[in-house]
This record gives structure tokens, sequence and C-alpha cells, in this order.
């Protein structure tokens, strides 16, 4: 299979991260989006939408959106349970994910990290700041009763918000008043198979 992505996204790098916890082998091809390598026509026959990370299976079907990679990735192993409820719980955590926590938390990172903080973005980077900490309150919450998302072991959850909260501090967001998302960064770096963003 082929993994068209780029690994400084969180997006991106939360598929890496689950190929090398699940030993899955694939070929990494690097997109660069802020080269427009997403919207050439040859990408957006792969995908319309000119997004990444893209998976493309050896039947040459392709699959989009990063959290549908990583339960179709996922599927059968143990970062996917197989009871019904947890499973919704799993997709539950993914969609605050995408909806109440990636729009603040990475948009924040990428105003500052990637676009130098400029002075026509300022605002917009403040206007992050409120809605990130609430998902972090949110996710601290739950990590004070249970040591991962969905209960006691390591799931896809995590790894979907593990992503970009391990790199929150690049957008402002600093980690020392959330000890519990504190100490569940470490138990998902302990892991044995464990890689880094870079």
């Amino acid at each position: 299979m082929k993994i068209y992505a780029d690994i400084q996204s969180g997006n991106c790098y939360k598929i890496k991260l689950v190929t090398s916890i699940l030993k899955i082998e694939h070929e990494w091809i690097n997109i660069n989006i802020l080269a427009g390598e997403s919207g050439t026509a040859s990408f957006l026959k792969k995908n319309p939408t000119g997004k990444i990370p893209l998976l493309e299976l050896e039947d040459g079907r392709f699959l989009s959106e990063s959290n549908a990679i990583l339960n179709y990735l996922a599927s059968g192993s143990s970062l996917l349970p197989k009871d019904r409820f947890e499973q919704a719980k799993v997709q539950q955590w993914q969609f605050f994910e995408q909806y109440s926590h990636e729009p603040f938390i990475a948009v924040a990172r990428f105003i500052a990290k990637y676009l130098g903080l400029p002075d026509n973005r300022k605002a917009d980077y403040q206007s992050k700041q409120e809605g990130g900490h609430k998902a972090l309150s949110v996710m601290e919450k739950q990590l004070k009763i249970t040591p991962y998302l969905v209960g006691s072991t390591l799931t896809t959850a995590d790894i979907s918000l593990y992503g970009y909260t391990h790199v929150a501090e690049e957008g402002g967001f600093n980690l020392v008043k959330y000890p519990a998302i504190q100490a569940w960064i470490k138990r998902i770096q302990a892991h044995p198979n464990y890689i880094g963003m870079v």
C-alpha cells in the first residue's frame, strides 16, 4: 500500500504512528502541501478533495480522511475494540478531535510554526486559544479517570488525539496545566513500536 502524506502534519503523522505500532508495510510518498503538490491534476485524480493523508491500496482503491484510514488499518487489531459500544466511543473521540480539537490546536500551530505568526494572523491565532484549551480540558478530565481515552488500553482514539496534542505547545498551548495529558503522552511514547513525528 502507499500513503501520500506530510510527516509534519499531525493528521498524517498519526497514520505513520499506527503503521509503526502495527508494523504495517507501506510506501510513504511525501506530499508538500505548501508547494501545492496536493493540488496537481495527478493527485486530484486520486483524491478530488486535494487533501492528505491519502491511502492507496494494492488493488488501486483510495481512502482519505485520517481517522477513516486509522480505523481501516487498525481493523482486527487491539487498537480498535471489538465491542460495539467501545467502537462507538472511539469514533466519538475521533469526531471530537476533528470538530472540537484540531480546528483550534492544529490551526494555531500552523499559524505559529509554518506562517511565523504574521501580524495579519495574530488575531486569528489568539482566537484559537480558548477553543484549544477547552478541548484539552475535556481530555484532561477523561484522562484523570482512565489511562487512555476509551479505557485501559491504547486505541485509535488516542492516536487520533495524540497527533496534534503532543505538539500543542507549538501552537501556544502550555501543557503544564494538564498533568493527566502529560502522563498519557508519556504512556504512548513508551510503546515499544512508537515512532516520533520527525
